[in-house]
């Protein structure tokens, strides 16, 4: 069996997911306000207020760029540790 992951895949759909839910997000805090979690993604966006497009889209590209970022260290990692577990097996 082969432990080998596919950075491209994994950094786009992790990239994909936390963009999903970075608009999923603002799309509940604009419709329930007294609920609003904005100020998580002003701590965690840099750069990012709250709202005006220029702000979303900046907070859409930091979401998406943080899968990437998430991918380029977990893919080696699992890839590697994968392999490790496959030659003490044999």
């Amino acid at each position: 069996m082969k432990h080998k992951m596919s950075l491209f895949a994994f950094g786009n759909a992790t990239s994909l997911f936390l963009l999903m839910s970075f608009t999923i997000c603002v799309i509940f805090d604009l419709t329930l306000p007294e609920h609003a979690m904005y100020t998580v993604w002003l701590k965690l966006l840099p750069g990012f207020t709250w709202i005006s497009w220029q702000s979303f889209f900046l907070g859409a590209a930091e979401s998406y760029a943080y899968g990437w970022y998430i991918a380029l260290i977990w893919v080696p990692l699992y890839n590697y540790f994968g392999h490790k577990v496959k030659c003490s097996k044999e």
